[in-house]
């Protein structure tokens, strides 16, 4: 009899998401250094910087665990991250306005909702080859 070895379980693919989040939100600051003004960029770094960053949280403690012996762990961790997210994403929101009030506004909250969009195009980026 030979020795089995367990299953390798492919984890999501959220490394695309996260990157095409991080460019929306890099590119919109370039935008807005050419075409607006550096506070108005600032204001956009920081706002898909409050968007990103809770997502980055999120997907780190979210899939850290893998298979069906783990499924209570999995249900943990959803939880947990989701509050985490919440969380850091209300601290970040605090932080900016007392810190680093945004010059402008629009620009900051705009370029929160745009990176925050970006999870539309998630079933598109994420899904995988069909292997029939």
């Amino acid at each position: 009899m030979h020795k089995t070895a367990p299953a390798r379980l492919k984890g999501p693919r959220l490394f695309p998401l996260l990157t095409l989040q991080l460019c929306m939100a890099l590119a919109m600051t370039v935008a807005a250094l050419v075409l607006a003004t550096p506070e108005a960029a600032l204001s956009v770094l920081l706002g898909g910087a409050v968007a990103w960053l809770p997502n980055v949280f999120f997907a780190w403690q979210t899939f850290r665990h893998r298979g069906a012996s783990q499924a209570r762990n999995i249900v943990k961790s959803f939880y947990r991250a989701e509050a985490g997210k919440f969380g850091l994403t209300a601290a970040l929101f605090t932080l900016v306005f007392v810190a680093v009030p945004p010059s402008n506004p629009a620009f900051f909250f705009g370029a929160y909702v745009v990176t925050q969009l970006a999870h539309w195009l998630g079933p598109w980026l994420l899904r995988r080859p069909s292997r029939t």
